[in-house]
């Protein structure tokens, strides 16, 4: 019995390995460890796993809250392992706020947390009260830390749980917003603030949100957090800053230090916070220390000297082995007489972690010291390689000796395969302080910028390949803050540089699901380039893809396509000339302009074949199927698409399955279904295998079809379901219209017609284009269903159920979507039956306004009540039906027809 949750693990880590597609060799990698680790673990040879092993595992394997913890308590034996496999999974990428409950984006400690349960107390206690609480205090002070404590214990308290956005590495306050969205999945939209957008979303959540590290974009913060606690009723924040946000309805908590002994315990100081924590890392740094009545009176001191401050005590229990404990008091007390005085880093506590700090600088060489300053120019974990590139060669020895000195944290293993090094954000400010003094700034960002770009132009080369994508793309995974601060940078100072960074890192934000969201930026890289250049034909390609493929805007989309041809036409064959000829073609036939589709299409492959081109080859072959399939010719639309997916040379993977996608779609149209399902299960493969957004949910929406045709709806539900979210969180308004289209399928498939009517009449109002629905069979099918529709329901609640779409703006019809392709009826569903009968006119009067995306003062100012009425109204909604989010109360509202 012993034995059964040790051999449990093994088995248990099998099974999440497979699921994650890993080979043992693989895991190994991406964790860091051997081999013969992993195959020990999984063959039971090794009952158990060490914490940090098993942190590195969980970390290979994806695993999000609570998966991960119990995957931890498993390996150490802790629980059985089979309650890991009941955990809920990890976020899937693209979908914004669809992990639930729990907390996200919060590292694994891997240290013990000390004292401070008062403090957690607290906080909770007053986010139980208020919406917006500051953690205030000195760098250095564990504001992080507890804030992450926090999270873990009131994470029950709200349904989408609880969401971390990091602002240390933020430069540019206007891009506040933007991280904060990005940390919590919500994609950006061309031509929509990244606060509106935030905003959008959290009206119809009830989360925390946990704004990290404040203090140098307080202004900003307190903008965005303003915003949200008016127009989003359900979200809480927990801020950490060194200033208040000073935010109307702000609960400030200062976090003071660690306890002290007093001035006569020193003797029985064992038992103070700040002696504990220095005693824990102590042991950490040196297994032979040990707290006894010689060393104990010493560290007494030492923290009294360090004002009970983590980081300080932290950096000075690091030097334990090196110093002894008398050295160390010693060369702290000349540390702190000489810094007595000094504006360095402000007054009281300041002084003391600055003295700390300026310590551990002081002990390192001269070239040591350089280094130091160069690597605080990165905004995240950085490779020892980028270290090189911005503090010269030579500096890995310096890098060694600066994780020795807890200057930088230990390198960990990325899912690319590359170690990475972290400076802690205190110390990261202190080295970007130092590098501005010494007037090194400059020079180490535009260093860093040109190390970047070798990276995104490398990784550029890798997308180009299907063998290569998915290492390329990882790798950018890895760099993204490091990519986003070198791109801003470039900008600003090298708009050459920037057009180049931006034409790289496009096939990557395409993969991702961002390419929408760059489009300012790629549209500004243009505007100051030279026409006709590589750089500036690669961005016009990319801001035509995102305008035609995000957002359907055909018109713009064939502007930055015939902008190419116009500038490069008459220089001869060119890949640019291919790929925007090929897809000038596909924006035509969307357009109904077939017959100059097809001549574009066809000038494209002449290009290509003339320049031994194959990816363009597949591009020109596949938008000429396109062109056939919109007239109506679906056996040369099949020979086509056959053609350009049989094209074996090296070619992008996002092509090649673009090429597959379509393959599926007009073989499910032409009647070959078997054919079409053996095309398309493989491409949804390969989609998931690397996180190809778009054309993962496209080929979903197709699945779901196929599924719809052999009878099995409650298949096509789920993979619409999942087309759904993944098009929602990537804004690919075309994706929605499209989902909104299948679910019209699907409703009719299911005898629906109200539903079926609805869901087509909102496409229809919102987006005229919806892609294959346009063509002329896909037309026929949904005219007979349509007529299907009207004679079930007659004309008048026929055209109730028009009105209804057409009246739906994204956020409804999309809800609308989502609420028909839910599982099988839950609590909401109870909800609907029993809680709605027992609201009053009035209640379901706000309910209504709700779902039509009123904030409580909106309400209040429409109803000519006051938001406290307004809230305890909604309160008391909330008890009868059980809808805790406002997205359930939009449900609710959608599913009795109230909208």
């Amino acid at each position: 019995m012993a034995e059964q949750p040790a051999a449990g693990f093994g088995e248990l880590l099998r099974q999440l390995r497979a699921e994650a597609l890993l080979t043992q060799e693989e895991l190994a990698e991406a964790a860091g460890l051997s081999v013969r680790s992993v195959s020990d673990l999984e063959r039971g040879i090794n009952r158990t796993a060490r914490k940090d092993t098993a942190v590195l595992l969980a970390g290979a394997l994806n695993l999000a809250e609570p998966a991960r913890s119990s995957f931890l308590a498993a390996a150490l034996g802790r629980i059985q392992a089979a309650r890991v496999l009941a955990a809920e999974p990890g976020q899937a990428p693209g979908e914004p706020l669809t992990s639930g409950g729990g907390v996200h984006g919060f590292v694994p400690a891997l240290t013990s947390f000390v004292g401070r349960g008062r403090a957690v107390s607290d906080v909770a206690a007053l986010l139980d009260r208020d919406r917006l609480v500051t953690v205030t205090g000195p760098g250095g002070a564990g504001k992080t830390r507890l804030a992450g404590e926090v999270a873990r214990q009131v994470a029950g308290r709200f349904a989408d749980g609880v969401w971390l956005a990091e602002l240390g590495s933020v430069r540019d306050p206007a891009l506040v917003p933007a991280v904060v969205a990005a940390a919590l999945g919500v994609r950006e939209q061309p031509g929509t603030p990244a606060a509106d957008a935030l905003g959008r979303v959290l009206a119809r959540r009830q989360l925390l949100l946990v704004l990290d590290n404040c203090e140098h974009v307080a202004g900003a913060a307190a903008e965005l957090c303003a915003g949200l606690l008016l127009g989003c009723d359900d979200v809480r924040v927990l801020g950490t800053s060194r200033e208040p946000l000073r935010v109307a309805g702000e609960a400030r908590y200062r976090l003071g230090p660690l306890t002290l002994p007093g001035p006569d315990e020193l003797a029985e100081a064992a038992g103070a916070e700040a002696v504990v924590l220095f005693a824990d890392r102590a042991r950490s740094a040196d297994a032979r220390f040990a707290l006894d009545g010689q060393t104990g009176p010493a560290v007494a001191r030492i923290v009294a000297r360090l004002d009970g401050m983590p980081l300080a005590i932290e950096l000075a229990a690091a030097r334990v082995e090196a110093l002894g404990v008398a050295q160390l008091l010693d060369r702290l007390d000349d540390r702190f007489a000489l810094l007595a005085g000094t504006d360095r880093l402000a007054v009281g506590r300041h002084r003391s972690l600055a003295a700390t700090v300026e310590w551990s600088y002081r002990l390192l060489d001269e070239h040591q010291r350089r280094v130091f300053r160069a690597v605080s120019v990165f905004p995240g974990p950085f490779t020892l390689a980028a270290a090189e590139a911005v503090a010269g060669e030579g500096a890995e020895p310096a890098v060694m000796h600066l994780v020795d000195c807890s200057l930088i944290s230990p390198p960990r293993a990325n899912p690319d395969g590359r170690s990475r090094y972290v400076m802690l954000e205190t110390l990261r400010a202190y080295g970007a302080q130092l590098l501005a003094e010494a007037g090194e700034r400059g020079e180490a960002e535009a260093a860093l910028a040109g190390y970047t770009l070798g990276i995104a132009e490398t990784a550029a080369a890798g997308l180009q390949t299907s063998t290569g994508e998915m290492a390329a793309a990882r790798w950018l995974d890895a760099e993204d803050a490091t990519v986003q601060q070198a791109l801003a940078w470039a900008m600003a100072h090298n708009s050459a540089i920037g057009l180049r960074l931006g034409a790289a890192l496009a096939p990557w934000w395409f993969l991702r699901g961002r390419l929408a969201g760059q489009y300012p930026v790629l549209g500004e890289a243009v505007a100051h380039a030279v026409p006709g250049g590589d750089g500036w034909c690669a961005a016009q390609f990319w801001l035509g893809t995102a305008a035609m493929l995000f957002s359907a805007d055909l018109a713009g989309a064939l502007g930055h396509f015939t902008a190419v041809r116009d500038f490069i036409g008459d220089r001869g064959p060119s890949r640019a000339l291919a790929d925007c000829l090929a897809s000038r073609s596909v924006t035509l036939s969307a357009l109904g302009r077939l017959a100059e589709a097809v001549d574009d299409g066809r000038r494209a492959l002449a290009v290509a074949r003339e320049l031994g081109y194959p990816a363009g080859e597949a591009l020109a072959l596949e938008r000429l199927s396109i062109a056939a399939y919109y007239s109506g010719d679906l056996d040369g639309s099949v020979r086509l698409a056959r053609q350009a997916e049989q094209i074996t040379a090296e070619i992008p993977g996002w092509l090649a399955r673009n090429c597959i996608s379509f393959l599926a779609e007009v073989l499910d149209v032409s009647g070959n279904l078997a054919a079409a399902e053996h095309v398309c299960a493989a491409g949804l493969a390969r989609s998931r295998d690397v996180g190809d957004l778009r054309n993962l949910a496209a080929l979903l929406m197709r699945m779901a079809m196929l599924e719809m045709r052999s009878g099995s709806t409650a298949g096509a539900t789920a993979h619409l379901r999942e087309a759904l979210q993944i098009s929602a969180g990537t804004g690919s308004r075309l994706g929605l219209a499209n989902g909104l289209a299948c679910c019209g399928y699907l409703c009719a498939a299911t005898e629906r017609w109200a539903e079926a009517v609805t869901v087509w009449a909102a496409s229809a109002a919102l987006l005229p284009y919806e892609g294959s629905a346009t063509a002329p069979a896909s037309v026929r099918r949904r005219q007979e269903l349509l007529l299907e529709a009207r004679q079930a329901l007659g004309p008048a609640r026929t055209r109730a159920a028009e009105d209804r779409g057409a009246a739906m703006s994204w956020a409804t019809a999309a809800e609308y979507a989502l609420l028909l392709t839910a599982p099988a009826p839950g609590p909401l569903a109870a909800a609907t039956g029993t809680g709605l009968g027992r609201l009053s006119a009035r209640e379901r009067e706000l309910v209504t306004l709700v779902a039509q995306g009123r904030t409580d003062t909106q309400i209040a100012a429409q109803l000519f009540i006051s938001v406290r009425t307004v809230r305890s109204h909604l309160d008391r909604i909330r008890d009868k039906t059980g809808c805790r989010r406002r997205t359930d109360l939009t449900r609710l509202a959608l599913s009795a027809g109230l909208v």
